[in-house]
């Protein structure tokens, strides 16, 4: 699937099918819930709309390290928390 052009569809970004990005953001996603933050609730301490926490937790937008680290201090969990995981088991190689 892709964004749809007169010529077909281009294909998705790599890091939309990547095993990282999806990684982190379940992490993410996870960390959210333990601290009992909705999407709204989030997106209201991060100054953002819940579309924007919707789209980042369902991969359909990129976030910033920027974006990652009020994230994370609006959830309440160290970002090097999040990444724990996400980095622990990194390929040795992968597509940006």
């Amino acid at each position: 699937s892709g964004r749809q052009v007169s010529s077909g569809y281009l294909p998705m970004p790599a890091w939309v099918a990547s095993p990282v990005h999806r990684k982190l953001i379940l992490a993410i996603v996870k960390a959210r819930t333990n601290a009992g933050l909705t999407q709204r609730d989030l997106a209201r301490k991060i100054r953002k709309t819940p579309s924007f926490v919707g789209k980042a937790e369902s991969l359909e937008r990129n976030l910033s390290v920027m974006e990652f680290l009020a994230i994370a201090q609006a959830i309440g969990t160290p970002p090097q928390e999040i990444l724990r995981d996400v980095v622990a088991d990194l390929p040795p190689e992968f597509e940006i």
